[in-house]
């Protein structure tokens, strides 16, 4: 009979017991923090209770807006693209011969720089699209043919390599036709002459867009029909079949199946590479024109680089001049008056007037360039020189930053 209270009580003495415990530990575990050394329990409980959150977004780790593609990945990610396009295109002008392989590696080369100008177009970037432009057509005259001539030379140090006069002529023909479209726009703008004060200058500018775009017409008739003779290559009549023989490596439909499959999958990427161009000029602290003009346009150019430094040291120059000069060609006569009329039709103001700094740029690299090929032949000093001054321009642009008034365009 005595045993029975005390057997009733423990299980009361043992509840208030826990309770208090509990109680006691329930506020030793609100003063410690969480996950201290000195706490097993409350670094248990605050882990288990995070848990779930941790594992949707993790606070020690990077956050989901750093998982959003960066400027260097995607440059990293065209590279090896623009590599294999160039390789597609050498492989299609072992088919079609030096005149139109060279053409044809310019105008696949330069899908690249024509997709980033039109998605830039859709963001209203309109600088982008004039700056990444004009650095494409100054890479392509200076380092692209700059390190050909460099790697041209290295490889046969013994003699001068000689290339077609008078298709380089042409071409330098053509390139200053090109200055003198982008030099009246600026020109109108900077006196402050126009007739009508914002849109004499986009008119112009469109009227100047339509007269290149059939100059650059004409030139291909002229190039491809009227005098194939003026573009046949010096000294290479006998070894270009059995050259070309030798390098077939895969079919010609093959070839124009990866051109396709190449340029779509370098447009997806170049999407988010204009995308991300405006935060990289700020994480990385450099001016927006020299990300413009120096790093987009030499992933653009990897295919031309890569393409026109092989064929100088297998002593092809005529296709080195055809891929380099005619890749600037293409872009100053037709790429970039394609985009005005591209922007015309999308409701932006995109216009000849690249600022005065950018125009005198070009208009100088036209005459360096003019005056290296005017005597027919190339070694690797003057390949060097180019490369000095493509550092040059580099440096410049460095410290360049566009007026206020440039960005409100």
């Amino acid at each position: 009979m005595i045993w029975r209270p005390t057997r009733r009580r423990r299980p009361g003495r043992c509840s208030r017991s826990i309770s208090s415990t509990s109680a006691r530990s329930r506020r030793w575990r609100s003063r410690s923090r969480p996950g201290a050394s000195g706490g097993w329990r409350s670094g248990a409980y605050a882990s288990s209770s995070s848990r779930p959150r941790s594992m949707c977004s993790c606070p020690s780790g990077p956050s989901p807006s750093r998982f959003t593609t960066s400027p260097g990945t995607t440059l990293v990610g065209i590279t090896p693209l623009a590599e294999r396009l160039g390789y597609a295109t050498e492989q299609l002008a072992c088919y079609t011969g030096p005149t139109i392989g060279g053409l044809l590696n310019a105008t696949f080369g330069n899908a690249t720089e024509m997709i980033i100008s039109i998605y830039a177009l859709k963001n209203g970037m309109i600088r982008v699209v004039q700056q990444s432009l004009l650095g494409s057509i100054l890479s392509n005259m200076l380092l692209v043919l700059g390190c050909a001539f460099f790697a041209g030379g290295l490889a046969h140090p013994n003699r001068d390599q000689v290339f077609n006069k008078a298709s380089a002529v042409v071409n330098s023909g053509l390139l200053l036709m090109a200055v003198l479209g982008l030099m009246f726009p600026a020109v109108l703008h900077f006196t402050h002459s126009e007739a009508h004060y914002g849109k004499s200058e986009v008119s112009l500018s469109r009227f100047s867009s339509c007269i290149m775009l059939v100059a650059y017409a004409s030139y291909l008739f002229f190039q491809l029909k009227s005098q194939r003779s003026l573009y046949s290559p010096i000294g290479e009549e006998e070894e270009s079949t059995e050259d070309e023989e030798d390098e077939k490596e895969i079919a010609q439909g093959e070839a124009i199946s990866w051109l396709f499959v190449l340029t779509i999958w370098i447009s997806i990427l170049s999407g988010y590479l204009v995308d991300a161009i405006q935060g990289a000029s700020e994480s990385l602290k450099m001016p927006l024109a020299f990300i413009s003009v120096i790093l987009l346009p030499i992933v653009g150019n990897a295919a031309e680089h890569a393409s026109a430094i092989m064929f100088a040291m297998k002593n092809k120059l005529d296709i080195t001049l055809g891929v380099a000069i005619g890749s600037s060609t293409q872009i100053s006569m037709f790429v970039i008056p394609f985009c005005v009329v591209i922007g015309w039709m999308m409701g932006e103001e995109m216009d000849l007037n690249f600022q005065l700094f950018e125009t005198a740029t070009l208009f100088i690299t036209v005459l360096v360039v003019a005056f290296m090929l005017q005597e027919g032949t190339s070694n690797y000093f003057k390949g060097f020189m180019l490369i000095l001054c493509y550092l040059i321009v580099a440096a410049s642009f460095f410290v360049h930053v566009d007026p206020k008034s440039s960005d409100n365009k």
